[in-house]
């Protein structure tokens, strides 16, 4: 029984190690430049090895993004149909902002996913995604039509949430380049909040 629960615990290091690196090397290259051998490098693996856990590129994406779903999704999940609009709106923001902050590599692998036609990810975006939008989205128009919210296109506001959240993530190299010494996310916060603030407080 020890040598067999060692050896699942060695099985499960490795295929977390391997998915850790072929994060690196997806985000990177985006699927199709990526390859097996070079995820194996970056793993310190050997191709054969890798391939016992994992029996093909493919295989290893389907594994990464699955896990990057689970957490790419949660943010929105979390919006709470009874909490005050404008503060459930931008607890979003900040959770997005977050997220482009401490996980670029998973932005930037979705993103070029999608740049790509997102043709391992097609059946995701348009069953659980949209569903997801599609829930959200309507709690959003009610509260705009309780009044408690400025009236605007409310799928619209959750792209502009994406593009301006997302944008420090996907783009990093440029948005650092700009800022030179100044890090990005200590004023990003701020002017996010004052900008959906302004947007989505009801006119007088």
């Amino acid at each position: 029984m020890a040598k067999s629960q060692t050896t699942s615990r060695i099985q499960k290091r490795n295929r977390a190690t391997i998915r850790e690196a072929a994060l690196d090397v997806f985000s990177q290259s985006g699927f199709r430049g990526a390859t097996v051998d070079q995820i194996a490098k970056a793993a310190g693996l050997s191709k054969p090895n890798l391939l016992y856990y994992y029996p093909s590129k493919d295989a290893i994406f389907t594994a990464v993004l699955s896990e990057l779903l689970d957490n790419w999704l949660a943010p929105l999940q979390a919006l709470d149909p009874n909490g005050d609009p404008i503060t459930e709106i931008q607890a979003y923001v900040a959770r997005k902002l977050e997220m482009s902050r401490d996980f670029p590599r998973e932005s930037r692998l979705f993103a070029n996913e999608i740049v790509q036609g997102a043709p391992r990810m097609l059946d995701t975006l348009s069953t659980d995604l949209k569903t997801l939008v599609d829930e959200k989205s309507a709690v959003i128009d009610q509260w705009m039509a309780a009044g408690k919210l400025n009236r605007i296109h409310s799928k619209h506001l959750l792209f502009s949430i994406w593009a301006l959240t997302q944008h420090y993530a996907d783009f990093e190299t440029q948005v650092r380049t700009l800022m030179e010494d100044e890090d990005p996310f200590d004023a990003a916060p701020a002017f996010l909040e004052t900008l959906y603030t302004r947007l989505l407080r009801p006119e007088s």
